[in-house]
C-alpha cells in the first residue's frame, strides 16, 4: 500500500469520525433539551386535563415527521418543537434558515417555526375532528442562545412556554375527546424504533439534504 493511499484512506477514516462525532452532540444536545422540556410539563401540567406524548414519529404520504412534543389537554392541544442552542441566533419568521454564531463560526438550520408547521399538519391530518385554531405550534429554545434580532412570534424559552399554555385556561374540548385525541395519536404513532429514526433521516436527508 503506498504512502498515499494510506493518506488517503486515514483522511476519509477522520472525516467519518468528525461526521459520527457532530451527530453524536447534535442528538446529545437535542436529547438533553427535550428531556428538559418533558421534565417542565410532566411537572407543571399534570392531572387528567392534560396527556403528553414524547417523540411522536407519524406517516405520510411522502415519507415521516418527527415531534418532539405533543400536549394534548382540554385547553387545545399543543405541538412542540424543541432546539437545545447556544451563541447568538439569527432568526426570522419568514426565513427558510436561521443563523447560529459561536466565536464568529456560523451555521445554519432549518427555521423550525416551518419545521413545526409541518408537524402541525400531520396532527390535524389525524385530529381532523379538533378546529384548526384549538391546535397550537410552539418553538421552546432550551439552552442559552440569545437571538440577537429578538425572538420572533410563537418563539419562547423554557419559563415562556409554560406562561403561555398556562395562560390559556378556558376548555375547548371534553375529557372524553381529550382520551379519543390521545387514543388517535397512540394508534397512528410508529414504533419509537433505531429503524424509525434512520428511516426518517434518510427522508430529511432526501427533503432537505440534512439531518
Amino acid at each position: 500500500m503506498n504512502e498515499f493511499l494510506v493518506v488517503l484512506l486515514l483522511l476519509l477514516a477522520a472525516f467519518a469520525a468528525g461526521l459520527i462525532v457532530g451527530k453524536w452532540r447534535r442528538k446529545a444536545a437535542e436529547n438533553q433539551g427535550e428531556a428538559a422540556v418533558r421534565r417542565a410539563l410532566t411537572k407543571r401540567f399534570s392531572g387528567p386535563s392534560y396527556h403528553l406524548l414524547n417523540n411522536v414519529t407519524l406517516p405520510l404520504s411522502d415519507g415521516t415527521t418527527q415531534i418532539d412534543h405533543v400536549l394534548v389537554s382540554t385547553k387545545g392541544i399543543f405541538v412542540i418543537e424543541t432546539k437545545h442552542y447556544t451563541g447568538w441566533i439569527f432568526a426570522s419568521r419568514e426565513s427558510p434558515k436561521w443563523t447560529q454564531v459561536i466565536y464568529k463560526k456560523k451555521s445554519s438550520f432549518q427555521n423550525p417555526i416551518h419545521q413545526n408547521a409541518k408537524h402541525v399538519r400531520a396532527v390535524q391530518q389525524f385530529l381532523d375532528f379538533v378546529e384548526a385554531q384549538h391546535i397550537h405550534s410552539l418553538v421552546v429554545f432550551t439552552g442559552d442562545a440569545e437571538f440577537k434580532k429578538g425572538r420572533p412570534e410563537g418563539v419562547y424559552d423554557l419559563q415562556g412556554l409554560e406562561r403561555h399554555i398556562a395562560d390559556l385556561t378556558e376548555d375547548v374540548q371534553s375529557m372524553n375527546r381529550l382520551q379519543f385525541c390521545v387514543g388517535r395519536l397512540e394508534t397512528q404513532r410508529l414504533l419509537i424504533a433505531s429503524k424509525t429514526d434512520v428511516e426518517h433521516e434518510a427522508y430529511l436527508r432526501t427533503k432537505f439534504g440534512e439531518v
